[in-house]
């Protein structure tokens, strides 16, 4: 069987990051090896839903890994073939927007930009507020894109936020095993 390499890249959807341990923890059982890689305001904010230190401490315990955390960091994973994978996760509507423009100015995106220009597998797991809004568009410009595969999402509340879109995480490592198989796990839109 194939030695497997992760990247596991957390962008700024903070509200998130407590539902991302159980995750992170399953993806780190399931394949070889995860390497962590934070945004720059996941790394350094610290915000009602937590300190960025503890987060960052938690998330490097859980993948026996040091983050990389910054643009030179991240460049490497491209010339270097670090990752067979990369999941963005929490991928923001901010970082949708950025990848889907080619806007490369933040670890995550940087990360995003190495990994591709090998033709390997990205895999966005969207929390964002205006995914049927501001960034529909660019989910759909997203959707259309070799090697950029969704983990299946749906709306996150109807009522209060009709136009918030969120992934359901607890797919992400399903979404790996089919984007390292080169297809998009269906159904893309969730019902609950």
């Amino acid at each position: 069987m194939k030695y497997i390499k992760v990247g596991f890249a957390f962008s700024a959807s903070f509200c998130t990051f407590d539902k991302m341990y159980p995750v992170l923890e399953k993806t780190v059982e399931r394949y070889d090896e995860v390497l962590p890689i934070f945004s720059e305001n996941s790394a350094h904010t610290d915000t009602r839903f937590g300190k960025a230190e503890a987060f960052t401490a938690k998330v490097e315990q859980i993948c026996g890994k040091k983050a990389m955390k910054t643009i030179p960091e991240v460049e490497a994973i491209g010339p270097q073939k670090l990752v067979d994978v990369l999941v963005v996760a929490p991928c923001t509507g901010n970082t949708l927007a950025k990848l889907a423009g080619g806007v490369t100015d933040t670890s995550v995106t940087m990360a995003a930009k190495a990994h591709l220009r090998n033709g390997r597998p990205l895999v966005l797991a969207i929390s964002t507020n205006d995914g049927l809004s501001g960034n529909a568009k660019n989910i759909g410009e997203l959707l259309c894109r070799k090697n950029i595969y969704f983990v299946p999402f749906r709306q996150d509340d109807t009522e209060g936020k009709p136009t918030s879109l969120v992934a359901d995480m607890s797919k992400i490592p399903e979404t790996i095993d089919a984007a390292l198989e080169g297809r998009q796990l269906q159904p893309v839109l969730s019902k609950n």
